[in-house]
């Protein structure tokens, strides 16, 4: 079933509701943009259809960059740890141990995060 989308700039005509929700979630088809199946004559709000409602557009800004920072910081405090737990200090040690299983809970995160990305194509 093809669906047209009216945009402020124009009217796109996508063959599957699937090309709607990536163009959606790539930033081409907009919250306020209206869509309409063929053979309809009612136009809706993409944000009030349920599934493009729930799909989310690609993150700007500062959290675009969130996984590469925390890997950056997942590093520096990796590399911190391992100088206080090469130090001669018990108590340095001791810190060194808690900064590295602090690192390892962060990479989880981020393996996590990685593992659920959101967009990603479905087969």
């Amino acid at each position: 079933m093809r669906y047209h989308v009216r945009t402020p700039d124009g009217e796109l005509d996508y063959l599957s509701f699937r090309e709607v929700e990536l163009a959606y979630m790539q930033g081409l088809v907009g919250p306020d943009d209206e869509v309409r199946e063929e053979g309809q004559t009612l136009w809706r709000k993409a944000s009030t259809i349920p599934v493009l409602a729930r799909a989310k557009p690609p993150a700007r800004g500062w959290k675009a960059r969130s996984q590469a920072m925390t890997v950056v910081g997942s590093v520096l405090l990796a590399i911190w740890a391992l100088m206080l737990i090469a130090s001669d200090s018990w108590t340095r040690r001791g810190l060194g141990i808690v900064l590295a299983l602090t690192t390892s809970a962060l990479l989880t995160r981020v393996t996590y995060k990685a593992f659920k990305r959101p967009g990603a194509p479905r087969s």
